[in-house]
């Protein structure tokens, strides 16, 4: 089977909390359950672990269980939702301060998250020094779909140690990892709580934790907050209460001048602007309870600090779970993205997606979605693998309309033809060809680089609202260990829009659950071709997909994509590179460090050596797909298990795709519209929105 191809190609707290992003629990029955509310937004608290029963509360939670189950069907709810301002997450916070009876460290649950999903994983919030326990306040809706979620709060006046809070979480993994072996524990840490979840994964490495660490504070050492322990040293001790914010005032940078400079420069209306950082400055400065400790309590959160760093610091080498570290660029408070790069070199199985122009509270901020980040980066399993077809959630508008505008450019310089077959072989303009009901494989031809698939998957999308998965080469889903491959966060679109690793396992999957799949049989070496091979299919002599099509009565559609030779040509090839001693070793180390693929295939096929030919870029073309009638499989599982009719029907699938290709060049040369030039003159002409004629069917 081959691989679809990828594009190889707190000074003052209203700086902390910055709006100018880039891009939930359930509640437990227990005997000592304490309930409260807050403007009609509740809290379930208990000061004893949490059960994981079958939960039926006064929210008709397990009642909305199938509702829940058909909003993951059609991919959950659009992050674009409205999730709080900080205005209400300061007033929740005073209200579970205020409420709090001082007493030990305790778990609670939010109970607008909503029921999750049957066999959500669990994901305990690890909270930052604060303590409070609502880091996840704007992600509790989304989050609440896909997880059981659980957050721990710390009073103010608690003391317990930091090594008594490892062990509090532990008693509490282990008790859920021997209720539910086969579920996932999902650690999500923020700052403070990034260190506690890496002491937890490294004194249990036999549990299987997902660490998901915001800005962790493994860097105190480093920070200005390291600074505010000897200032504390030298203040007068009659100073009743002392503010966080005010003293980071001293050592810090920032203010509200520079979120609204800031905003304003983002495009955002200048009232609008004054408006909600008005609000935002009212609503913290009405709730500084939260932020005003005694100078005691103040020393000892920072002193929790600085053990917590050490100790998490030392067991770093124990750490063996996936990590997704989360870094914003614009801490004031930690080096965060500094830190970043250096746990993500030093755990085995890390990744990293930074934020560069957010601030320390990341998860408060707007346009930050926990949910689509954990989706991209494909860390999102219910069981002890993850399941790239059952656990997959579809896009969201939102993240569709994302993905879309990172890859406008290509839209924009090659203006994609779509043509498409219907049942009674007219070919007309658009996708009206392509089946609504699965399963429906697309096969076809792999053009340079890969460029050719995001376009078409998108295209399908936005027209057809099908989604098309794409078997991938398992280059955009596994960590380079040598670190020479592109970073796994360049293909967080792809996963975002359903690609999935290459193998019959996922092919299987995929047909059995009537999905639509895009397959390219020359997978990389078609996509990575010499000189003079534009638009020769390069394909196995196997049957490969023939049959798993026939199992499961697939209709089988077929199309070519011209265009490639219109943006670059090929001047320095794999065969010229080989040549080349340095790059010759460079290949090699990319090709190691990449997963083996048709290990037992034997012609060029087999040789599917990662590089990156030398390319000439041309003034760009435009980029053409012609889908044919479908070929049908159903009622013919019998009949295609015999190797030479299975071979029989792949000959005809291969000739066919063939004769879509020789049709487009030929087609392509009476489009008066196919240089870039010509196409901006028409849209300037007609608006850029419309859609740009082309040649006569």
């Amino acid at each position: 089977m081959a691989a679809n191809g990828a594009p190889l190609f707190l000074a003052n707290l209203s700086s902390v909390f910055r709006r100018d992003a880039t891009s939930s629990s359930v509640g437990k029955s227990k005997p000592r359950q304490i309930s409260f509310s807050n403007s009609s937004r509740r809290f379930a608290v208990s000061t004893e672990q949490p059960t994981t029963t079958s939960r039926s509360s006064g929210s008709g939670r397990l009642e909305k269980r199938e509702e829940a189950e058909a909003v993951a069907a059609t991919g959950f709810e659009d992050p674009a939702v409205e999730r709080g301002s900080l205005k209400d997450y300061f007033e929740r916070s005073k209200e579970l301060v205020r409420r709090s009876d001082g007493g030990p460290p305790r778990w609670f649950t939010p109970l607008e998250c909503g029921p999750p999903l049957i066999n959500s994983p669990l994901l305990l919030f690890l909270p930052g020094i604060i303590g409070v326990g609502l880091g996840l306040f704007k992600q509790h809706q989304r989050l609440g779909k896909i997880f059981e979620i659980w957050c721990l709060h710390i009073p103010v006046v608690d003391r317990t140690p930091f090594t008594e809070l490892v062990k509090l979480v532990e008693r509490v993994i282990r008790s859920e990892n021997h209720r539910s072996p086969n579920r996932p524990i999902y650690l999500v840490g923020e700052s403070f709580g990034g260190c506690l979840a890496l002491a937890v994964a490294a004194l249990n490495p036999d549990i299987d934790l997902v660490l998901i660490l915001a800005n962790p504070a493994t860097s105190f050492s480093r920070s200005h907050l390291q600074r505010l322990i000897p200032l504390l040293d030298i203040m007068p001790d009659q100073l009743p209460l002392i503010s966080l914010p005010n003293m980071l005032s001293s050592i810090t940078t920032g203010g509200p001048l520079r979120m609204m400079i800031e905003s304003v420069v983002k495009g955002l209306p200048f009232q609008q602007t004054i408006g909600e950082l008005s609000q935002d400055l009212v609503a913290i400065s009405s709730h500084l309870s939260v932020w005003f400790w005694p100078k005691e309590t103040l020393r000892w959160k920072l002193q929790m600090l600085k053990s917590a760093s050490s100790v998490s610091n030392s067991l770093l080498h124990d750490v063996k779970a996936l990590t997704l570290i989360i870094s914003s660029g614009k801490d004031e408070l930690l080096p965060s993205l500094e830190e970043g790069g250096r746990l993500f070199r030093a755990l085995p199985n890390c990744e990293i997606r930074k934020f560069n122009d957010s601030g320390h509270f990341l998860f408060l901020e707007d346009g930050i979605d926990l949910v689509t980040i954990i989706k991209a980066a494909g860390f999102y399993r219910r069981g002890k693998n993850t399941d790239h077809v059952s656990d997959y959630m579809p896009p969201t508008p939102t993240e569709f309309q994302k993905v879309y505008d990172e890859y406008i450019w290509i839209n924009a310089a090659t203006n994609p033809v779509m043509l498409s077959t219907l049942e009674d072989g007219k070919i007309v303009r658009g996708l009206a060809g392509i089946p609504s009901e699965g399963p429906v494989l697309l096969v076809g031809y792999h053009m340079l680089l890969g460029l050719d698939s995001f376009p078409l998957v998108t295209k399908i999308f936005s027209e057809r609202n099908i989604l098309v998965r794409g078997i991938a080469h398992p280059v955009i889903f596994v960590r380079d260990k040598q670190g020479t491959l592109p970073d796994l966060s360049a293909y967080d679109s792809f996963r975002i829009m359903g690609a999935v690793p290459v193998s019959a396992t996922n092919f299987y999957k995929l047909m059995s659950s009537n999905s639509h799949a895009l397959l390219y049989p020359g997978g990389m070496r078609e996509a990575l071709h010499r000189k003079g091979e534009e638009y020769k299919l390069i394909w196995p002599e196997q049957s490969e997909f023939v049959r798993m099509a026939a199992r499961f009565g697939a209709k089988i559609i077929l199309f070519g994509a011209v265009g490639e030779d219109d943006i670059g040509e090929v001047v320095v090839d794999y065969d010229d590179l080989m040549k080349i001693p340095y790059f010759k070793g460079e290949i090699e180390r990319l090709t190691n460090g990449a997963v083996k693929l048709r290990t037992d295939a034997n012609g060029e096929v087999a040789n599917q050596d990662v590089h990156l030919p030398g390319i000439l870029p041309k003034f760009p073309g435009r980029f053409y797909y012609y889908f044919g009638k479908p070929f049908e499989t159903k009622g013919r599982k019998q009949e295609l298990r015999d190797k030479d009719k299975s071979k029989k029907l792949y000959l005809e699938v291969k000739s066919e795709v063939a004769r879509c290709i020789d049709y487009l060049k030929e087609k392509r040369e009476k489009d008066p519209y196919r240089n870039l030039l010509s196409r901006l003159i028409y849209q300037a002409t007609n608006g850029f929105t419309s859609e740009v004629p082309t040649f006569e069917l």
